[in-house]
C-alpha cells in the first residue's frame, strides 16, 4: 500500500511539472511559465483598481506630467506586443520609496520614490527596471513557481510524515520555511538582476543616461540608513552588488544612449 501510494504522489508531481510550459527570458535565462498572460492581467488589472481606490492619489499636475514623461519615453522604445498595450499609470501620494508594474501594463509610482530619484534619468531608471519585471514575465514565473513549490512541498511532507496528519503538518511547515529560504530567495534576487540589465537597455534607449543608475542606487542606500536587511535574507541584490552589475553593462548601454541622442531621443522631462 505505501508503494502504491507513493508511485501516485510521484505521478501528481510529474503532471504539474509537464504543465508547466518552457520559456526563455529576454537575457536568456530559461523560464518555467504555465501562468498565462491573460491570468496574470486579469488579477493585476483587479489589484490595480483595489489599489487607486484604496490610496490617495496624487493631484499635483506638475508632478504626474514629469512622471508620465519619463514613463511614456520608456513606453516608446518597448516591443511588441508590450509597445501595443494601453498602459496605465497611478501615482500614489505615499511616502514609501517604491514604483512597480503589473502585466498587463498597469505601472504604479509612490511620490516617496522621488526622494532617491533626483533626476530624469534617475527615475527612468526605476520606471524601467519595474517595466522590465513585465516585459520578462516575472510575475507569471513567480506565480507559476509558488504554485508547483507548494505542491511539491506538499507531496514530500505526505510522504515524510507516513499519512500521519499531525506528523503531516509539522513537516510541511518546515519544508516551507526551507523553501522560502532556499528557493525562492535566490530566483527572486535573479529577477531583480535580470529587471537591472533590462531596464539599463530601455532606458539607454529612450535616450536617458544609464550611469544616473549607479547614483539612483546610491540614493536608495543612503535612505535605507543602515536599515537594509543581509543579502542572504533579501530578495534583491545588495547594492554594491547591484551597482557592480550595473557599471559592467555600461559599455553597451552607453552606445545604445549614444545612438538615441543622434536620433533625436533627448527627453527633456522637468519635475
Amino acid at each position: 500500500m505505501a508503494i502504491r501510494r507513493l508511485k501516485l504522489l510521484f505521478s501528481i508531481t510529474l503532471v504539474v511539472f509537464a504543465a508547466a510550459a518552457c520559456s526563455t527570458s529576454p537575457t536568456g535565462r530559461s523560464q518555467m511559465i504555465w501562468k498565462s498572460d491573460e491570468e496574470m492581467a486579469v488579477e493585476a488589472a483587479r489589484q490595480f483598481a483595489e489599489m487607486k481606490a484604496s490610496m490617495p492619489l496624487l493631484t499635483d499636475r506638475a508632478t504626474i506630467d514629469y512622471i508620465a514623461c519619463v514613463a511614456n519615453a520608456i513606453v516608446d522604445v518597448l516591443e511588441p506586443p508590450y509597445s501595443d498595450m494601453d498602459w496605465e499609470m497611478a501615482i500614489f501620494e505615499v511616502d514609501a520609496i517604491n514604483a512597480f508594474a503589473m502585466p498587463g501594463g498597469k505601472i504604479g509610482v509612490m511620490t516617496g520614490i522621488l526622494k532617491a530619484a533626483q533626476n530624469q534619468h534617475q527615475l527612468a531608471a526605476v520606471i524601467g527596471h519595474e517595466i522590465a519585471h513585465v516585459t520578462a514575465r516575472h510575475s507569471n514565473e513567480r506565480a507559476s513557481r509558488s504554485s508547483v513549490s507548494g505542491v511539491g512541498i506538499q507531496v514530500v511532507a505526505v510522504l515524510l510524515g507516513g499519512g500521519h496528519q499531525g506528523a503531516t503538518y509539522t513537516a510541511y511547515e518546515a519544508l516551507n520555511a526551507g523553501a522560502a529560504l532556499g528557493i525562492m530567495l535566490p530566483f527572486s534576487r535573479s529577477q531583480e538582476s535580470e529587471a537591472d540589465i533590462i531596464g539599463l537597455d530601455y532606458m539607454a534607449r529612450a535616450g536617458f543616461d544609464p550611469r544616473e543608475s549607479v547614483s539612483l542606487w546610491q540614493n536608495m542606500t543612503a535612505e535605507a540608513e543602515d536599515d537594509e536587511p543581509a543579502e542572504f535574507l533579501s530578495t534583491h541584490p545588495s547594492s554594491a552588488k547591484r551597482i557592480d552589475s550595473l557599471v559592467s553593462q555600461f559599455g553597451k548601454t552607453l552606445s545604445l544612449y549614444n545612438e538615441a541622442q543622434q536620433q533625436g531621443r533627448n527627453p527633456d522631462c522637468s519635475p
